[in-house]
């Protein structure tokens, strides 16, 4: 048992020594375990490297491990109670609970907790007493020490308080991040991975005290433990001097691992010390003298002046940080063309100041189509989304406050135009609307228009439009909630309701196509990352009864701690990341921008510890984070590893205005660098002309467009134009960009035109049989071109795992074909089963149907749970309805879910388009209903639909709505076909709503409730105006039916509200939807693809359409015009039908 230390300064070649080391070492001696600890993100790198070192190239008993994943291999290997590990987020989450508890105790903190970030303030105190290992003792001790200072001695009460609360709820339950350390160290004596093992720990600059308590236990158990550790040679490691020495990290980590060895009975063996050089410089740098002058005097006293002009290490100067950027690309373009040695892997990006830096660093870079990974994780609280979350609660906890509404509004995601947005704000700000009430009742008041009343009630139309939508989105909240679960549930039916992913989905292309591809995946994470939260609170709060305010608190707390990131896609890309948080390793050349005051050295962030009671703490012999001055001295350290890691050339580079305008000065280091090289001037590369920039075609495109655009806008004088000539004719030249060039020359001067396919294009897209679904054929109708999209490049929108009203509709189809399965199984028929079987069949048919649908995503979520107790409440009404409307009739259940598979023989079905193209129609009837006759069969065709839709004979004919002739068509045909010696005559089409509606009343029995609700739920559709068939449809009907879309006059005829039609004009009805979908399949094959989207009224082929970001199609453009259908009534579509058959 030992402890050894590897000393040597930054390029000395400690790793490799150390790998030279293990390596032999696991060959002589392979029956023992070699355990490498780095930090995580050396873990890979360090592997790879050890398997290329390996003279078998494979490393058997050598494990690269990070101190997580060695805590997960000793305790996957002893075993042990398995306790969920709290994140960052179900940290905050946890202590918003407890501090809501605890409120009223809390002298200080109580105060501040619903501040946005406060809870994250207070749980990063809590981390690092769990990290420095400051428990319940150790903060009585800072208490006490405390006490003379006020605040501070109250701010550590109140923590206390809520460390003990926040340790008490855990308890038994869950484990922290940090606290996992605390097991490893429970279980490490029962480990045979570690026992007898070597253990290495490379890449570290110092250790926490629970981290070096984990050492010593390694000490004891292990046959060795060495540790590398940063050190100039003409330093001692084991004397610890200033905090203003460079060093001074390195040998406060020697002191205390010798001091803990010594606890442990374990001696140090000699240290090794990596002095090893060539040509009198390190390894690092044998072919570079100027970062081995760099890596001997940085930050040392007194510095030694570069004897020659540096040509290695260069000073940048550029306008802002995005022409830091952009010439760091071109810079890195010139050295790829000239070394063809030089890979992305070998250079690296870091900053001071990811914040400004990593927010256009991809956009610039995808640009010069340079690949780069951004070692940086971002929070969201500043996107639109959250945003909209928060201010969609406050509206109801602001009491519809002016603010909190147009806060909502104006996040972009509310389906509001800043035009209407604008005009909303002028009429609300106007008339004082405030308050629930005022929203909830319809806007009254006019404002006076200069164009007189018609327009003014036009104003007042849209306003009270506008307000019906806004009320509409946030109904979800309006209900009332209890638990934090209901309210979970809420805000999921509120995100679904407003189809906020497919929104976020839009942005995210928006980003993509506007080139900000960092905000386009934020955009991609965004989602599913707040849908992790919810289910999280959910998890772990389910039950607890909240205000919704303490509820929007808990919100506000878990979204403070969401970051989004993302992982390398390959490893040949330039790495960019931050000075302090990205560990550099194997780099040739190195990027430093933002070297400006401010940024080096970088400012404290501050915390619930001030920075000037952390100075106070020190003091005191418990051992916290370090102070203000402290983590000065720590990051010049930083910078001495990270401007020392390239072997070839280190660029520095800073900006003169920041993003905000402001002036900004260059950071001292830049002076410090002149002093060492004095030959070290500022280059500043951007002055020079453009066509010297240019190193990536993008980026010249870029500029291209630019001009084009001012060109066509008329906006360019005489020089400017013979520049865009000049780009215009290189780009022409260049194959690679030729078609996108011509693309953009195209687009400026762009006018669409329908353009159809070649009748040989059709038949390879569609064949020469046509298999339909009438739902294709009314899509085309609708419009050709999205017709040509799904069902001709069969493009489909991206799978998502969510529960949507369309799967709706699916679900209640499944469960009543398989009710009605059940029904006979059981021996019962649709008019005598009781009413408890009903429920029973209901129900298990509901569960079976629901386990296989979509991959079991009805019970993916508390919300989809809830709502299948709705959906049983909806099918067990519409069974009972079903049933009661049969029994007024005399029509019988014929058959249920007929598909069109069943019926290949039907002349209904198969239409032939020409002597070798032919239509096969494909679909599924949901029910058909017969009623005999002596000489007559009535056929009656039933559609369920989730929806509220109306059969309109004007949308038939123009081809929007064949369905249900067509059903009906198949129908008469198939019982034609079973009744031979019968004339099948069709009675009636309807659709029948699949809902469970709300009666209003206050006083009302239960049979005026069930008589309004059937009311409600009567079919609408179609009905054969024959006596006889009203008769059997509806045996109780005299003035008014409650199953039928039917009313009598009290002379006996059918009122205008009836919807009947003569068997005459049921037969003009079929023949027309015949010659429609002939007329529909010709078309198809003659390769019609228009973009004429129609318009019918109120309806809008483009408004639910999923291909409307892929047409192009806007109204008004240039060679865009949507079909704007005439609204027909029912005669004249009628009369029409006539004409055309």
């Amino acid at each position: 048992m030992s402890l050894q230390f590897y000393f040597g300064a930054s390029g000395a070649g400690k790793s490799r020594k150390l790998h030279d080391y293990i390596i032999e070492e696991s060959i002589r001696c392979p029956e023992k375990n070699y355990l490498l600890i780095v930090p995580d993100q050396f873990t890979m790198q360090t592997q790879m490297d050890l398997v290329v070192e390996h003279p078998r190239h494979a490393i058997m008993n050598i494990d690269v491990l990070s101190f997580g994943r060695l805590t997960h291999r000793v305790i996957e290997e002893v075993g042990g109670e398995e306790l969920p590990v709290l994140d960052d987020t179900g940290k905050s989450l946890v202590l918003r609970k407890v501090a809501g508890q605890e409120k009223e105790k809390l002298t200080v903190l109580g105060s501040h907790l619903h501040k946005i970030g406060y809870i994250h303030e207070v749980k990063s105190a809590l981390s690092e007493f769990m990290q420095y290992g400051v428990g319940e003792k150790e903060l009585e001790t800072l208490i006490s020490y405390a006490k003379e200072r006020g605040a501070l001695y109250y701010k550590l009460q109140d923590l206390r308080l809520l460390y003990r609360a926040f340790g008490e709820y855990i308890h038994d339950r869950f484990i922290t991040t940090e606290g996992t350390l605390d097991r490893l160290r429970a279980a490490l004596p029962e480990s045979e991975i570690v026992r007898g093992s070597v253990i290495a720990f490379d890449g570290f600059t110092g250790f926490t005290p629970i981290q070096n308590r984990v050492i010593q236990d390694l000490l004891r158990l292990s046959d060795k433990v060495i540790v590398t550790l940063t050190m100039d040679e003409r330093e001692n490691p084991y004397r610890v001097e200033g905090e203003q020495r460079l060093f001074y990290l390195s040998q406060k980590t020697v002191a205390a691992l010798k001091r803990l060895a010594a606890e442990a009975g374990i001696e140090e063996e000699k240290a090794v010390w990596c002095r090893e050089k060539v040509e009198g410089r390190l390894p690092r740098f044998a072919k570079n003298p100027e970062l081995a002058h760099l890596e001997r005097n940085l930050f040392r006293y007194p510095p030694c002046a570069y004897g020659t002009e540096a040509e290695r290490i260069h000073l940048i100067e550029a306008s802002t940080p995005a022409q830091e950027l952009r010439q760091t690309c071109i810079t890195i373009r010139r050295m790829l063309l000239e070394s063809e040695e030089l890979c992305y892997r070998d250079i690296a990006v870091v900053t001071g100041n990811m914040g400004v830096y990593g927010k256009e660093a991809q956009e610039v870079f995808d640009r010069f189509d340079i690949p780069i990974y951004m070692d940086q994780t971002r929070g969201i609280l500043g996107n639109p989304f959250t945003s909209y979350l928060r201010s969609a609660l406050q509206i109801l906890l602001q009491d519809f406050s002016f603010e909190a509404v147009f806060h909502y509004l104006r996040t972009g995601l509310a389906g509001f135009t800043w035009e209407e947005v604008d005009r909303l704000e002028n009429y609300i700000r106007r008339f004082g609307i405030r308050g629930r009430r005022r929203w909830s009742e319809a806007f009254t008041y006019r404002e006076e228009e200069p164009e007189g009343e018609e327009v003014s009630l036009a104003a007042l139309d849209a306003c009270n439009e506008m307000r019906i939508r806004l009320m509409d989105q946030i109904a979800p909240f309006l209900t009332p909630m209890k638990t934090a679960g209901e309210m979970v549930r809420a805000l999921y039916a509120f995100l679904v309701a407003n189809e906020v992913q497919r929104k976020l989905a839009d942005f995210e292309q928006a980003f993509q196509e506007e080139g900000e591809l960092a905000r386009a995946k934020e955009y991609g994470q965004i989602y599913p990352l707040v849908i992790d939260l919810l289910d999280q609170i959910e998890g772990l709060l389910a039950g607890e009864e909240l205000t919704l305010k303490e509820f929007a608190d808990i919100l506000d707390s878990g979204l403070a701690e969401i970051t989004v990131g993302t992982i390398p896609q390959n490893v040949d890309r330039i790495l960019v990341g931050d000075i302090e948080r990205t560990r550099l390793k194997q780099v040739k050349v190195l990027f430093f921008l933002g070297v400006n005051d401010g940024n080096i050295p970088k400012s404290s962030g501050g915390g619930i510890i001030s920075d000037l009671d952390r100075e106070f703490l020190r003091e005191s012999d418990i051992e916290l984070a370090p102070s203000p001055r402290e983590q000065m001295y720590i990051q010049r350290l930083y910078l001495y590893l990270n401007m020392t890691k390239p072997s070839e050339a280190l660029i520095l580079s800073y900006a003169r205005v920041g993003e905000d305008g402001r002036s900004l000065r260059p950071a001292y280091l830049v002076e410090l660098l002149q002093g060492l090289f004095p030959g070290l001037t500022a280059e500043a590369p951007e002055r020079e002309a453009v066509e010297e920039q240019l190193m990536s075609g993008a980026d010249g495109v870029g500029f291209f467009t630019d001009i084009l655009r001012e060109y066509a806008a008329g906006r360019l004088d005489e020089e400017e134009r013979r520049t865009l000539v000049t780009f215009y004719r290189c780009y022409e030249n260049n194959p690679q960009y030729r078609g996108q060039i011509g693309n953009l020359v195209e687009t400026a001067f762009a006018r669409h035109e329908d353009r159809p396919l070649s009748r040989a294009a059709a038949a390879a897209l569609y064949g020469a049989s046509l298999l339909n679904s009438v739902s294709r054929l009314e899509k085309y109708a609708a419009c050709a071109y999205a017709h040509f999209l799904q069902y001709g490049l069969r493009l489909r929108e991206r799978g998502e795992y969510s529960f949507e009203a369309s799967d709706m509709g699916n679900l209640f189809h499944g469960v009543l074909e398989g009710f009605s399965e059940r029904l006979k199984e059981q021996g019962y028929t649709w008019f005598d089963f009781p009413k408890e079987e009903g429920r029973r069949l209901v129900a298990e048919t509901l569960n079976a149907c629901a386990a296989a649908y979509g991959e079991t995503i009805l019970y993916s979520s508390a919300r989809n749970r809830h709502l299948l107790a709705r959906i049983e409440r909806i099918l067990n009404r519409t069974v009972d309805t079903l049933q009661t409307q049969l029994r007024k009739g005399e029509f019988l259940p014929e058959a249920f879910e007929v598909s069109f598979d069943v019926l290949e023989n039907l002349d209904s079905l198969n239409i032939a388009l020409s002597e070798k193209e032919k239509l096969r129609l494909r679909g599924r009837i949901d029910r058909v209903d017969i009623g005999e006759t002596e000489d007559r069969v009535y056929v009656k065709v039933i559609d369920y639909k989730s929806g509220n839709r109306r059969f309109d004979l004007a949308a038939l004919y123009y081809g929007l709505q064949l369905q249900l002739v067509v059903y009906m068509n198949a129908a008469v045909e198939l019982v034609q076909k079973k009744y031979p010696d019968k004339e099948a005559v069709p009675a009636a089409m309807l659709y029948y709503r699949v809902a469970d509606p709300m009666v209003e009343g206050e006083t009302l029995s239960e049979e005026e409730i069930n008589g309004r609700i059937l009311q409600e739920l009567k079919m609408t559709g179609i009905v054969n105006e024959n006596d006889e068939a009203v008769r059997m449809l509806d045996g109780e009907f005299t003035d008014k039916s409650d199953i039928l879309p039917l009313e009598r006059k009290k002379d006996g005829s059918f009122s205008a509200v009836s919807s009947v039609i003569s068997e005459e004009d049921m037969r003009t009805v079929s023949n027309y939807v015949n010659h429609k979908i002939r007329s529909i399949g010709r078309e198809i094959l003659d390769g019609t693809i228009s973009v004429n989207p129609c318009e019918l009224g109120a309806e809008k082929a483009c408004t639910y359409c999923v291909y409307r970001h892929v047409c192009g199609f806007e109204a008004g453009a240039e060679g865009y015009q949507p079909r704007k259908l005439a609204k027909l009534k029912a005669e004249e579509a009628l009369e029409r039908m006539r004409e055309e058959t």
